[in-house]
């Protein structure tokens, strides 16, 4: 192997995780690891396939029961969390696809995963069990989250620009 292989495939590899140790147990756990992600990126593809025939699924139910053909208040939330359960598991997957890719965690996307994450569970959130306090602690999640996301944002764009 020369260099600029040796060089590309560095690249490929997580720095956590070389495929070159000096012992041969760590190399061997290492590969162990990074083929279980390599196994967690399939079941990620199928959780999405069943998500996606689920949508159809709940779509279907709520379309098929009287009134035929028309969703009311409660039936629209029903499919508005379908649909974000979809979206942030295509986002899980992209973080798998990225830490197998790369030899960076991609932090602005977990950060935009957990968003979504959290902005489902509000837009599914029923307002009238929620205690204030719940209510509260989903405001201060969803702050901390999002500044970090503007810092880690505005850190990468100040990286790029110098």
């Amino acid at each position: 192997m020369n260099d600029t292989d040796r060089g590309h495939r560095h690249r490929l590899i997580h720095e956590e995780l070389p495929g070159e140790h000096e012992d041969p147990l760590v190399r061997v756990l290492h590969a162990v690891i990074r083929n279980a992600v390599r196994l967690l990126a399939i079941l990620m593809t199928l959780v999405i396939l069943w998500a996606v025939i689920d949508v159809v699924y709940v779509i279907y139910n709520h379309l098929a029961e009287p009134p035929l053909y028309l969703l009311d208040y409660n039936d629209l939330f029903d499919v508005f969390g379908a649909f974000m359960l979809v979206l942030i598991a295509i986002e899980i997957f992209i973080n798998i696809r990225l830490y197998l890719g790369s030899n960076v965690i991609p932090i602005q996307l977990v950060l935009a995963t957990a968003l979504m994450a959290i902005a489902r569970k509000v837009i599914v959130m029923d307002l009238e069990d929620t205690e204030p306090i719940y209510i509260l602690g989903f405001g201060a999640v969803i702050l901390a989250l999002g500044v970090t996301y503007w810092l880690v944002a505005r850190k990468e764009r100040h990286e790029t620009v110098c």
